[in-house]
């Protein structure tokens, strides 16, 4: 495809979107991705993780993916020594990265405009259900709140909202923080 015939949208390429969506409706298979991370404890809180290679239907795609290093921690008051992010954040982090795609994508797709996009979150968790103190509070997020701040010059607040409800809808990574999913977890050897 040629600059001339690309169309970007919000950074978004509108004919690469169309083939995407066209050729996964001719192959529903190629929809079925995997993300993978390999992670390994330094000390205390600390841990390290190294991204693996992405996988399509199975098939390890031999695309220019690149490898990043992912470390976190917990803050000192969380018994961390805050040399990174901590796992809360990251959630936090991988909602906004899922948000700001899926705001873009189907912004691009309906022919929006965005001008700005700016995401403010916050995740609760009661760290007793944690530390073993009351069995009756799980040790997961309570609420997970996010205000989205959007402007466009072509779509106006109605659209806007719209779009919000179809990203909440649609986001990958809000889905499985709002719904069940199962984790399975196996000692190795």
């Amino acid at each position: 495809m040629t600059a001339a015939t690309q169309t970007l949208r919000n950074g978004v390429d509108t004919a690469a979107l169309a083939q995407t969506i066209g050729a996964v409706k001719d192959n529903p298979d190629l929809a079925k991705v995997t993300f993978a991370v390999d992670s390994q404890w330094l000390t205390g809180c600390h841990q390290r993780a190294h991204t693996g290679r992405l996988r399509q239907n199975g098939v390890e795609v031999p695309s220019g993916h690149a490898g990043y290093v992912l470390d976190s921690d917990e803050p000192v008051a969380l018994l961390g020594s805050d040399r990174a992010a901590s796992p809360g954040e990251y959630v936090l982090q991988a909602l906004a990265g899922c948000y700001a795609v899926s705001f873009a994508t189907h912004a691009a797709k309906r022919g929006i405009e965005l001008d700005s996009l700016r995401l403010e979150l916050e995740v609760d968790f009661d760290l007793q259900g944690f530390l073993e103190v009351d069995d009756t509070v799980r040790p997961g997020a309570q609420e997970i709140r996010v205000v989205v701040h959007a402007t466009s010059s072509n779509a106006d607040d109605a659209q806007l909202r719209h779009l919000t409800d179809v990203v909440q809808r649609r986001s990958p990574i809000r889905d499985t923080l709002a719904s069940p999913v199962r984790v399975v977890t196996t000692l190795a050897g």
